[in-house]
């Protein structure tokens, strides 16, 4: 899903000439603060993350998994919504969200079936506890440690490592959003 998003974000053209300077930070604000959670994210549940087999880890109920259940996507979202907003296409901003949750809702659906029969009780529990996708008040009151740090159960090297292809797409975005306001 991310790959049409992508080509909209670098070929569909912005109906602004000239882009307040304030607007562009803001995007690679919220660029930077998607990556920011999916950081402390990785840093939780570590190289898990990125398995694609069947294996399941420990339930991870630390750092930003104490407020939301799926903070690397909601991560990923605030991220697509940032290279949206720094395009300068601002209507795009909305219809990233809707797409993309539309896509994670489904993931999700399947990633807590497989969590539910894995973990029982101990995950229904977790659930009840912490939102699926937004923050409550208060959340977060109920876990363990919910300001663990970054690299808790991780280093920080591992954590950059494990989150290379993220940060190098990042980085080729930009660089493909500049070259696109230069020619």
């Amino acid at each position: 899903m991310p790959l049409p998003v992508a080509l909209a974000i670098l070929l569909i053209p912005s109906s602004e000439t000239s882009r307040p300077v304030v607007e562009i930070l803001a995007g690679v604000a919220l660029t930077a603060a998607g990556e920011a959670i999916r950081l402390w994210g990785v840093g939780q549940i570590g190289v898990i993350s990125r398995t694609r087999s069947g294996r399941l880890g420990p339930l991870v109920d630390t750092g930003p998994f104490a407020y939301v259940r799926n903070p690397l996507y909601a991560g990923n979202i605030l991220l697509w919504v940032g290279f949206a907003v720094t395009a300068g296409l601002l209507w795009l901003a909305p219809l990233v969200v809707v797409l993309l949750a539309l896509e994670y809702h489904r993931i999700v659906a399947w990633e807590e079936s497989r969590l539910l029969a894995h973990h029982g009780d101990t995950y229904r529990d977790y659930s009840r506890r912490v939102p699926r996708w937004l923050p409550r008040a208060g959340s977060g009151a109920g876990s363990r440690q919910p300001g663990a740090g970054l690299v808790s159960g991780s280093t920080l090297a591992h954590t950059l490592f494990s989150e290379r292809g993220t940060l190098v797409a990042i980085a080729a975005g930009y660089v493909l959003l500049w070259l696109r306001a230069r020619f």
